[in-house]
């Protein structure tokens, strides 16, 4: 992911192996780290090591199998490549199973050897960052549509705690595909409210003929549909009692269907068909649009006392044309999560493909990201996926590559200057005109180097 040299943990009790290893492996740009035997190679070992092991199975005392186990249960994540002669190939298909890396017989071809090890230390990288990620979230996150260190984004994910723990309703305004049930998600789950339900409702697909039967509910034996209910039908509604109901794409509500819903949550009360008496109705409604509605009330379109009820508090969703930095965050994320569902090895982050994320215009914004990332993971080339825009030219993509870079260097250094220009070897006048020329500023990386 950066510029620094990839790390290897070696073991082999084998000294001559050893030091030509440790010869091939840093003449091909990793960094070794050598040891003669597991027990002075499991020292030191820590659940965040950046790096991956390659070890021997035939070794004295502890073999490369145990080894294995006990990294295994420091870090299932850790990739672990056995290097093993021919007659223990039967033993290393088993150790696939447990969760082995991958398994090489001797002699290896080296450019094999690095072909391996390039994969995993690709795969070890994304899994660190991913835990990063997650450890930038507040706790109890899990909308990875609001991950990110722009200040749009951390504005947004303070704004929806305080929204929360408020209790107000909320209007979400955003383009396709940004997040806003996301956002509407987040704020339900760090409020109070978060053991009731949470009650989606796409207001474009409603039926304003089945508006009291899908929404208010029905007492038994109220007909609803071709034949009489026996039991009592709950409404969308009343099962959003005491939690959250979510309207997305309010704006597409006809005028007869916002006249009612406002009528509904304004009384604080439903009244099923067939009922004799209303039921108390405790909601929180967020609502989510990606029109100006004010425009819509001006215009006629909109009322104007739902509008006000619904947009007391409005929370702005960016695009991602407004966040490129947080582009690389989330696609990474979205790839770890593609090819753990889908049991997959992670492929490699190459420079055309920090280019093409760079450049790359994400009409679709997260939804589009995220889909682009299941491809990835498939191993899917862009155009086999759809059209995505033109290609970048090669000063773009060099420029693209240069700023993912920089990027890369600041988030490793917490979004301390002086170390980032130390990892990219840049004089400070020279970096710092790099940070101008792609609109990069240093203060959104801190918090801490790897937190």
């Amino acid at each position: 992911m950066t510029d620094t040299p990839p790390l290897v943990r070696l073991v082999d009790d084998d000294p001559d192996l050893l030091a030509a290893q440790v010869q091939s492996l840093t003449l091909r740009g990793f960094r070794v780290e050598a040891f003669s035997g597991a027990a002075e190679a499991l020292r030191g070992m820590t659940r965040d090591y950046p790096g991956v092991v390659l070890t021997d199975v035939r070794m004295p005392q502890i073999d490369g199998m145990e080894l294995f186990r006990r990294l295994r249960a420091m870090d299932p994540d850790l990739p672990v490549i056995l290097l093993t002669g021919h007659g223990d190939v039967p033993m290393a298909v088993r150790a696939l199973t447990e969760g082995v890396y991958d398994f090489l017989t001797k002699p290896v071809a080296l450019d094999d050897l690095m072909a391996t090890l390039r994969r995993a230390t690709g795969a070890r990288a994304l899994v660190l960052e991913n835990r990063m990620l997650r450890r930038m979230q507040a706790p109890g996150d899990g909308a990875a549509e609001l991950l990110g260190d722009s200040l749009a984004m951390t504005h947004l994910r303070e704004t929806v705690a305080r929204v929360a723990e408020a209790g107000v309703d909320a209007l979400v305004i955003g383009g396709s595909g940004v997040g806003k049930e996301a956002v509407a998600r987040q704020i339900h789950r760090l409020s109070p409210r978060r053991a009731r339900a949470f009650v989606h409702v796409n207001c474009a697909t409603l039926d304003e003929s089945r508006f009291d039967a899908d929404f208010l509910g029905a007492e038994p034996g109220v007909r609803v549909g071709p034949q009489p209910r026996a039991g009592r039908v709950i409404g969308r509604i009343e099962r959003a009692h005491r939690g959250t109901l979510f309207l997305d794409e309010v704006e597409a509500l006809s005028p007869a269907l916002q006249a009612r819903l406002h009528g509904v949550i304004e009384a604080g009360e439903v009244w099923p068909l067939g009922a004799e008496a209303a039921r108390p109705l405790d909601l929180r409604v967020i609502a989510a649009t990606q029109v100006d509605l004010g425009v819509r009330v001006r215009e006629g379109s909109f009322r104007a006392d739902l509008f006000y009820r619904l947009g007391g508090i409005s929370l702005l969703v960016p695009p991602l044309t407004e966040r490129r930095e947080d582009v690389p965050l989330l696609f990474r994320h979205f790839l770890l999560a593609a090819c753990a569902r889908l049991k997959l090895p992670v492929p490699l982050m190459t420079p055309g493909l920090k280019a093409r994320l760079a450049t790359h215009d994400w009409p679709g914004n997260v939804r589009e990201l995220q889909h682009f990332a299941e491809r990835q993971a498939l191993g899917l080339a862009p155009e086999e996926g759809g059209a995505e825009g033109p290609e970048p030219t090669l000063a773009e993509s060099v420029a693209a590559f240069e700023a993912e870079l920089i990027r890369d260097a600041l988030r490793q250094a917490g979004g301390n200057a002086s170390r980032a220009m130390q990892r990219l070897g840049l004089p400070r006048k020279t970096f710092y005109d790099k940070l101008t020329r792609h609109a990069i500023r240093a203060e959104a990386f801190r918090g801490g180097e790897g937190s």
